[in-house]
């Protein structure tokens, strides 16, 4: 994308109709860190990349509990992700104390979207530079939602958001057809597996992912990374990895990228996500 006279102002439309700064924030959000999120009928699992900007910093916070039922990982800028979980924390507390109920998830993802489209229609205001994958269980099962910063909103069985996330939306559409019915081990397998296709090749370990899970009996947590690598331990990622096995699958993925192009190579955008 290239700077023209109708991205200026985020209400201007262009010939071709479009709004250049709303896509301009929507790739933010392909600048961040990969971000994942697969559900079945009982649980949803929410995983994502930590990378640190220096040796001598520790990583931003990706994945944010919103209530009991409900949870959120981003890509894109930090700082507005942060700003929205809280809203989002502010409105299921406000919802529990006047209905005395927890809040269905689908409303809220309404709620989160239609503050979203106000920034796409001020001109004084900046569209949010941050996708959300909101994870929750309700009355009406377990629900994996998508929050756009052009305020549109998908309901997905497993979605994958940030730098490099098309590797791992082809490995989560490969084993769609098993998703609905997998347990919540199988799920976190899928997704630690999902985060190792968006690393090229670097070595899967639990300092640089961060997994949580919710599902029925089970509130929204962030799983310890002891727990974490005694799963990637378990599930032989590591091995796979280093087995002639993949070698073939390393080879293959490396032609794949070479065929992509150099747009997942690109520098991240100079701001913190």
């Amino acid at each position: 994308m290239f700077r023209n006279q109708y991205d200026t102002d985020v209400t201007t439309w262009s010939p071709a109709g479009r709004l250049f700064q709303v896509e301009y924030a929507m790739e933010a959000v392909k600048q961040g860190s990969a971000a994942i999120g697969l559900r079945s009928k009982t649980h949803v699992v929410l995983g994502c990349v930590n990378k640190a900007n220096s040796e001598l910093s520790s990583h931003q916070k990706k994945i944010f509990k919103v209530d009991d039922h409900i949870g959120v990982a981003i890509a894109g800028l930090t700082a507005d992700g942060r700003v929205l979980s809280r809203y989002m924390r502010n409105e299921c507390i406000n919802y529990n104390f006047t209905y005395e109920s927890p809040l269905p998830v689908g409303r809220l993802v309404v709620q989160l979207a239609d503050r979203a489209q106000v920034c796409t229609q001020r001109s004084w205001k900046r569209p949010y530079g941050v996708g959300l994958l909101v994870a929750g269980l309700d009355e009406s099962g377990a629900h994996l939602y998508y929050n756009c910063p052009s305020g549109n909103y998908f309901e997905y069985q497993a979605f994958a958001i940030g730098s490099r996330s098309q590797a791992a939306k082809t490995y989560l559409e490969r084993r769609f057809e098993n998703l609905a019915d997998s347990s919540r081990d199988d799920l976190v397998k899928d997704a630690l597996m999902a985060i190792r296709e968006t690393l090229q090749g670097e070595t899967l370990k639990s300092s640089i992912c961060t997994v949580a899970v919710v599902g029925v009996g089970e509130p929204f947590h962030i799983l310890d990374q002891e727990t974490v690598q005694q799963m990637i331990n378990a599930f032989e990622i590591v091995g796979e990895q280093e087995g002639p096995a993949a070698e073939p699958d390393d080879a293959s993925g490396q032609e794949a990228a070479a065929e992509q192009g150099g747009s997942t190579d690109e520098g991240v955008a100079p701001m913190d996500i």
